[in-house]
């Protein structure tokens, strides 16, 4: 499983996701835990690089493709250089975030 570096989760702002970083719960689970601090993992089924977009996002879709997706992970523009390949390249991976809901 690939770990990844996000600033937001779909209303959730990012910290970096640890390996050991406790319990995670599936993006269909979300819901129930708005207002906490928690780790997401799912598949990344789908990706998008919305460069003309304000803030040229990049959404990453978990678990089903868009517009059918359970959870998003969004990362700004001015976070895409932490990363080594783009992140829309995560497509077909499984991937953990953490933050709060």
């Amino acid at each position: 499983m690939r770990f990844l570096k996000p600033w937001l989760l779909l209303l959730l702002l990012g910290v970096p996701a640890l390996a050991g970083a406790g319990v995670s719960i599936a993006p269909a689970e979300t819901a129930g835990h708005v207002g906490e601090h928690a780790t997401v993992c799912g598949f990344v089924a789908s990706a998008k690089y919305a460069i003309r977009s304000r803030g040229a996002p990049t959404f990453l879709n978990l678990d089903k493709p868009y517009p059918n997706q359970i959870f998003t992970v969004v990362i700004w523009s001015d976070t895409r250089a932490r990363f080594s390949q783009p992140p829309e390249s995560l497509r077909g991976s499984s991937i953990c975030v953490t933050g709060s809901i």
